[in-house]
């Protein structure tokens, strides 16, 4: 799922630090030359811990937006 954020203290729509915390399961498959491919990545959980604009460092001033309708 995609989020978009604004910046309510300079109106930033575009940069901002996102710290999440994601836990998946993949399918970890390692080559015979010992190299790891990971295939089959299922995300089970996410949670947005912090979002702080890049601009102007607020993080209290950033809200998420609403998807757009359709």
């Amino acid at each position: 799922m995609e989020r978009r954020y604004r910046c309510n203290s300079c109106g930033n729509l575009t940069r901002f630090d996102v710290t999440t915390t994601r836990r998946t399961r993949a399918f970890h498959h390692f080559t015979v030359g010992g190299e790891l491919v990971v295939e089959d990545e299922e995300l089970l959980a996410e949670a947005v811990e912090q979002v702080s604009c890049r601009w102007c460092a607020n993080g209290g001033a950033v809200e998420e937006l609403a998807p757009p309708p359709g």
